[in-house]
């Protein structure tokens, strides 16, 4: 790469790979898709410092789409290879794509250690609350009675909450966006590329074939200023199509409201603080369920020391004290024995 290539500033297009985008039309994942590929550019990071790591499922054709580094690797395990690429590759943007099929089902405990860890992973997941790529079985996110090929007779699992499962790992950052909000997706993502550690982005998302029409009261433009809640740090929780409705907690209850009616005010509403240091009030928020508003945005936002900062520090000291080690040291060190 000559100094004239290295000056010029990217752009969307040097992100586009010359792939032909195989998604069904319609699905999220083209929106995704294009937002990422307008966000890097912005980020000052040269274009072979990124990578893309994803497993299986339809959402995980992403690294063939993007003109980055990237693996499109196994059932459950890109956030295991991810980890291991940015600690070999700390400089690296790394960033996962999965859905809720490969990272809460087969992919669970990858997917709760990278949180616990903070390693600097971007992990995006495509919540379509179902199996896409399958051909439309029920997913660890499908609501419960939900009938499928797999469940005939409606679901009796209960379905996990992605950002619960999250907050509960102990992830510093971890946020909701919808694909059909183009500018909050966008938002949402230049958030969590910027955060040090794990960040972590539930998209919800449409499955035009298999699951159509399951967040159209969140996405319908009649309906979606009642259906969901729009997070923004230390501001009271507002919404409605006038922003007259509000949460006030009623002990340890959360309630809807309506401002201005009984002598309530914007004072008695339940203001939103995602840098609360111990993550009680995102993980509250997290359990809204119906008739309550869908919270959209950050949940949680803190700095903690990540795992590859900490492995560095650890290679750091090792090398300081020991010197640089060889493979054959290492293989000769400790005890050893020979086989006869």
């Amino acid at each position: 790469m000559n100094q004239l290539t290295e000056l010029k500033p990217l752009t969307k297009k040097d992100f586009e790979s010359d792939q032909d985008v195989r998604w069904c039309p319609g699905c999220g994942d083209y929106a995704l898709l294009a937002q990422m590929q307008k966000l890097l550019p912005t980020l000052g990071i040269p274009r072979e410092n990124f990578a893309f790591i994803s497993g299986i499922g339809c959402s995980s054709r992403f690294p063939y789409y993007m003109e980055t580094y990237g693996m499109h690797s196994i059932h459950g395990r890109a956030p295991a290879i991810a980890s291991g690429l940015k600690l070999a590759r700390p400089e690296l943007s790394v960033w996962v794509v999965s859905g809720d099929g490969d990272s809460l089902a087969i992919g669970g405990n990858h997917f709760i250690h990278a949180m616990r860890r903070n390693i600097g992973l971007k992990i995006i997941l495509l919540n379509n609350r179902i199996y896409g790529l399958t051909k439309g079985q029920y997913s660890p996110t499908s609501e419960f009675g939900k009938k499928t090929k797999t469940t005939p007779h409606g679901s009796i699992d209960r379905p996990f909450s992605p950002i619960s499962v999250a907050l509960g790992a102990g992830a510093t950052f971890v946020a909701r966006t919808i694909d059909s909000d183009l500018q909050h997706l966008q938002q949402t993502l230049k958030r969590a590329a910027e955060h040090p550690g794990t960040a972590f982005v539930e998209v919800l998302q449409n499955c035009i074939v298999f699951n159509d029409g399951a967040y159209d009261d969140i996405s319908g433009k009649q309906t979606r200023a009642d259906a969901r809640i729009l997070l923004e740090q230390g501001k009271p929780l507002r919404f409605g199509k006038d922003g007259s409705k509000g949460i006030r907690m009623r002990g340890f209850e959360p309630e809807v409201v309506t401002v201005g009616e009984n002598g309530i005010t914007e004072a008695d509403l339940l203001v939103h603080d995602e840098a609360a240091a111990n993550g009680g009030l995102a993980f509250f928020l997290s359990q809204f369920a119906a008739p309550l508003p869908v919270p959209m945005g950050v949940f949680r936002a803190v700095e903690a020391p990540s795992y590859d900062e900490l492995n560095a520090e650890l290679a750091a000291d090792a090398r300081a004290k020991k010197g640089d080690g060889t493979l054959e040291r290492l293989f000769n060190s400790g005890d050893t024995w020979v086989v006869n």
